[in-house]
């Protein structure tokens, strides 16, 4: 059997795919934008896999675990009928140097092995530079959303993303128009 490769979005989660509620830990404080089940849709229905690579040093700092952060993946699961093919969090603080924490590519270079990716077809979205900075140095095209920190880590960019858009669902038909899925 031969192998292949599928075009992959990349998606941060706080500020991107729900309201950005600092470490955020219980399933009551979880606020999915109304625009990102359309937006989620929208991309699967253009082939892409959808992959959420998220830091969570909350984690780190003891303020949840792992069973509450699993809790609130399988929720958003649940709220955005299963569209999420896979989770990868980095739960180190910013001051571990580890490898995994975004702008590093760990969690990115997990997938790939986890996953058939084309590489050359896929996207990164995120409201933050860090997340912009991953998807540079992961060789993905780009989109910012302005929802989250979008705004202010807009001006703090010293490259451009392919695509800057006001929310996850604006960046997903930008995609979709550019690549003419």
């Amino acid at each position: 059997m031969i192998s292949q490769t599928q075009k992959t979005i990349f998606l941060d989660r706080d500020g991107t795919l729900n309201e950005d509620v600092d470490y955020l830990s219980r399933l009551e404080d979880l606020r999915i934008f109304p625009f990102t089940l359309p937006a989620l849709e929208l991309l699967k229905g253009a082939g892409y896999r959808l992959v959420v690579v998220t830091n969570q040093s909350g984690i780190g700092r003891g303020f949840y675990d792992e069973a509450a952060l699993s809790s609130i993946h399988q929720e958003m699961q649940n709220r955005l009928d299963g569209l999420i093919d896979a989770f990868y969090h980095c739960p180190h603080l910013p001051s571990d140097g580890c490898l995994c924490r975004k702008p590093g590519l760990g969690m990115i270079e997990q997938a790939r092995r986890d996953l058939e990716i084309d590489v050359s077809q896929s996207w990164m979205i995120g409201d933050k530079d860090l997340d912009i900075e991953t998807g540079f140095a992961a060789g993905v095209m780009t989109a910012m959303v302005r929802t989250g920190y979008g705004d202010y880590h807009e001006s703090r960019l010293d490259r451009k993303p392919d695509i800057i858009a006001e929310n996850v669902l604006e960046a997903a038909k930008k995609i979709v128009r550019r690549t003419g899925n």
